[in-house]
């Protein structure tokens, strides 16, 4: 399939339904950790939506009437957890983001899906400021949606270095507090050694600044998920990165909790 495709996830302990709406490999990041191979600069293509709803209704069918689930989930993964708007790139580049919501929608209407099915966006948050995107992300609240935005540092350097991005801390700021106000938002964040080293004390500092001051401007969000490497990254500074210790991870999530976020944490 172009578009659509399987996770076992361990985040979400059930079959995610993937959808890739970048299947060019083309992000306008490029974050150091990413595990897409051949990654490079760039939107999504059009979107080929009529392919897209076949595939999506195709796989749904499989998943409830085939054998799917029997032939490839182990037993205590097997349940439909999401459909994830995720893949080799940002899927809000897609021009037709607000069409492919509105697809979902139709197709999750059609079949005896959990009620509590959830249609999570996994975004690094750059183009919430777009006007298509926002109808996209109203319209994903009304399908019990939830968005993932993506911060892994707050200070300039650390995007620099992290996500290769000059994206500015206010714009994302901003986007964090409009994607807020149209959909139920996550903060998701990776942490990981570089050089052997975990985030800096002033990484860290900054970071809970960060959160403390959009906690005290009223923006709501559902929590913070906090993870690290899961597979090796496919980008040229693999040979630099490696795990942060469990210790660590559930240091850092005592000090988010502290602040009043919930915090899932998946190293």
């Amino acid at each position: 399939m172009t578009y659509v495709y399987p996770v076992i996830s361990r985040r979400a302990s059930g079959v995610s339904i993937g959808i890739n709406l970048n299947p060019n490999n083309a992000c306008n990041w490029r974050c150091v950790y990413c595990q897409v191979p051949d990654l490079k600069r760039g939107s999504a293509p059009t979107i080929d939506l009529v392919k897209l709803e076949q595939e999506l209704r195709t796989f749904l069918h499989e998943l409830l009437y085939g054998r799917f689930m029997l032939d490839k989930v182990p037993q205590q993964a097997r349940r439909i957890n999401d459909i994830a708007l995720s893949g080799n790139g940002e899927p809000t580049s897609a021009k037709e983001f607000e069409q492919v919501i509105s697809l979902i929608g139709r197709v999750k209407h059609d079949f005896p899906l959990p009620e509590a099915l959830k249609l999570v966006l996994i975004t690094n948050g750059s183009l919430i400021d777009r006007v298509s995107v926002q109808r996209g992300l109203s319209h994903m609240a009304k399908l019990n949606g939830e968005i993932w935005f993506k911060l892994d540092s707050v200070t300039q350097e650390g995007r620099i270095r992290i996500n290769n991005t000059r994206m500015s801390l206010k714009k994302m700021h901003a986007n964090l507090k409009l994607a807020a106000s149209l959909c139920p938002t996550w903060l998701q964040t990776c942490v990981f050694e570089i050089d052997g080293k975990p985030p800096a004390e002033k990484e860290i500092s900054a970071y809970l600044e960060f959160l403390y001051k959009i906690q005290q401007e009223g923006i709501s969000l559902q929590g913070i998920l906090l993870y690290g490497l899961a597979r090796p990254s496919l980008q040229p500074e693999a040979p630099r990165l490696s795990k942060v210790s469990a210790a660590w991870i559930e240091s850092f999530a005592v000090r988010i909790k502290k602040l009043g976020f919930a915090v899932k944490v998946h190293p």
